[in-house]
């Protein structure tokens, strides 16, 4: 599986980014790596499969978490 592979690079690739659009397209990257998996295993229920994109899901929360900032202790 092509898209497994790719999942997996993704997940192994270092994530420092040295800019906010670097930041963006790795977003959407991982978004819509977790779109397609998620597709496949609705047909398969394969468990590996979930917890891959548990995985990713920690990643890219991570990323917008960066992409954010601290705008939330400003405010309050």
């Amino acid at each position: 599986m092509e898209l497994i592979d790719r999942a997996l690079e993704f997940e192994n690739r270092r994530h420092t980014f040295k800019t906010t659009s670097e930041r963006i397209e790795s977003s959407r990257e991982v978004k819509a790596l977790i779109l397609e998996i998620n597709t496949i295993y609705k047909e398969t229920k394969d468990p590996e499969l979930m917890d891959l994109m548990k995985r990713l899901t920690v990643i890219k929360q991570k990323i917008e978490k960066r992409l954010k900032g601290r705008q939330n202790d400003l405010i309050g």
